[in-house]
């Protein structure tokens, strides 16, 4: 269950998303994924969610919106629809592996995680588009480093996020666009615009908002 929403399901959603829509449009409903955990926190565990967590969730969206949202986005239901059910995927994956702790190593469990959600896409692939007939050096080359480094090496820090900040890890995902930004200004030399600097100021803040309440909310109460 858990390999099929935190990879398998999860990423053939976010990849009909990512050909459907524009960057900017996915990434803010991808951003939605902390607000989704806390709701689901709710319904699933009855882990009522305070208005501070709720709150950088939405400026989380907010600031996402104005780093990567251009005027002339355009939309797509399917890639819509895909797109939220990646988000709710990944939020799903993340409230139940932080509520079922695994009882073997950390690299184990992500290791079987990224083999069941892996069949799943296979399979996918095969039925839909086909597997490739030829791979050239730089073909096996990518897919290594998206499957050792993107994905492989990935997942099991975002596990171990888990593990040390339970689901308030899920605010870490609004870096995802301020962090290309940022490259995209250091590598490519590109400029940023008011706007952008702003949304970046209230990602950054709303991250460190959730991350506070998170670790508040897991402190153990006084005695007495």
């Amino acid at each position: 269950m858990l390999g099929q929403l935190n990879i398998g399901v999860f990423f053939a959603l976010l990849f009909v998303a990512a050909y459907r829509l524009p960057g900017g449009i996915a990434a803010v409903i991808i951003a939605m994924q902390p607000l989704f955990v806390a709701l689901l926190a709710w319904a699933l565990l009855a882990h009522r969610p305070s208005l501070i967590t709720v709150g950088a969730a939405l400026s989380g969206i907010a600031g996402v919106g104005l780093i990567v949202l251009k005027p002339q986005a355009a939309l797509d239901a399917w890639g819509i629809a895909a797109a939220f059910g990646a988000a709710l995927c990944m939020a799903a994956g993340t409230v139940y592996a932080s509520r079922w702790p695994s009882p073997v190593p950390l690299l184990l469990s992500t290791g079987w995680q990224l083999v069941a959600g892996g069949l799943l896409l296979i399979v996918l692939a095969w039925a839909i588009e086909g597997l490739p007939t030829s791979l050239s050096v730089r073909n096996i080359g990518g897919f290594v480093y998206l499957g050792v480094v993107a994905t492989g090496l990935a997942y099991l820090l975002w596990f171990r996020g888990i593990q040390m900040l339970g689901m308030s890890v899920s605010f870490l995902v609004l870096l995802s666009p301020t962090t290309a930004l940022l490259l995209g200004l250091l590598v490519r030399d590109e400029r940023l615009s008011v706007a952008q600097l702003v949304g970046v100021a209230i990602v950054v803040a709303s991250v460190a908002a959730g991350q506070w309440e998170g670790t508040r909310r897991a402190r153990p109460a006084p005695p007495g």
